[in-house]
């Protein structure tokens, strides 16, 4: 995929994780108004004269179609009701450009991967290169590790060459740059692997990895970095969501992203919070 500047793209990849399903949210707006006798579901309308067991549980969570959630939500705009139904998603390799346009949508659980643990092989890929002289071997290394949501290898480069710099540039105003980069029980490496990138990329690799490695270094990446996470929504606060993010005037990243995530989203939610045109 290429944007409107020429920048070929890689686009996110989606899996619907769990569904709440609509009934809860029909039994709630039901209890509100006293009316379960007149659901065109059974199962709820048993729930006005006994509590419901497992077996009823499962037969309401899977109701596709309700009358009354379509009148609230098309007619009345009686929103709040759509609270009830839950709906979570692992989201793979977006931007962290989109985790930022993501994070001002107030009401959702996310959870992201998290920088501050996992950029220890790229840190050890920039120890091994340092000490073989081979700034081609970090660039050629972190290349492999599929990084960028930016798919030309050209641009790629130009972006891991500058992580480079910016490493370089902290390695050489910080006297403890090992103590920081490279767990304790792995400095010995350093000076018996000298000049060995490939081998003391391996060694570290292998050792203990350095803890919260990332907090020193987060400064090194870009936007252009994926970022994977999971994200649930309410169907209120997903209906707000999709909204905005599946329009031209949204970031075009994550518009693709709202794109992706409405085509694993079942057709009984999306009657409820998409406008049919």
């Amino acid at each position: 995929m290429e944007d409107m500047y020429g920048i070929k793209y890689s686009k996110p990849e989606v899996v619907l994780l769990q569904e709440t399903g609509i009934g809860v949210a029909e039994t709630a707006a039901r209890t509100c108004y006293d009316s379960f006798c007149n659901s065109e579901n059974e199962v709820v309308q048993e729930i006005e004269n006994i509590l419901p067991d497992t077996q009823m549980c499962e037969s309401l969570n899977n109701i596709e179609e309700s009358q009354l959630l379509d009148d609230l939500a098309w007619t009345y705009f009686h929103h709040s009701i759509l609270e009830h139904a839950n709906l979570s998603y692992l989201i793979r390799s977006t931007s962290r450009g989109v985790l930022q346009e993501h994070a001002r949508h107030r009401i959702q659980a996310i959870s992201v991967r998290s920088t501050r643990y996992t950029m220890s092989s790229l840190i050890n890929a920039f120890v091994a290169s340092k000490h073989g002289e081979d700034k081609e071997f970090f660039i050629n290394k972190v290349l492999e590790f599929d990084m960028f949501v930016t798919a030309d290898e050209a641009y790629n480069r130009l972006e891991i060459g500058g992580m480079y710099e910016k490493l370089d540039f902290q390695s050489k105003k910080v006297e403890n740059f090992h103590d920081i980069a490279v767990a304790k029980s792995s400095l010995h490496l350093i000076k018996e692997l000298q000049g060995k990138s490939q081998e003391l990329y391996n060694a570290l690799q292998a050792g203990k990895k350095k803890r919260n490695v990332g907090d020193a270094f987060k400064h090194i990446i870009t936007d252009n970095v994926k970022v994977d996470m999971v994200v649930t929504f309410n169907l209120r606060s997903l209906k707000n969501y999709l909204t905005l993010r599946d329009s031209g005037a949204a970031y075009f990243q994550i518009r693709w992203l709202a794109q992706e995530m409405m085509k694993v989203t079942p057709q009984k939610y999306l009657d409820l919070i998409i406008k049919k045109k």
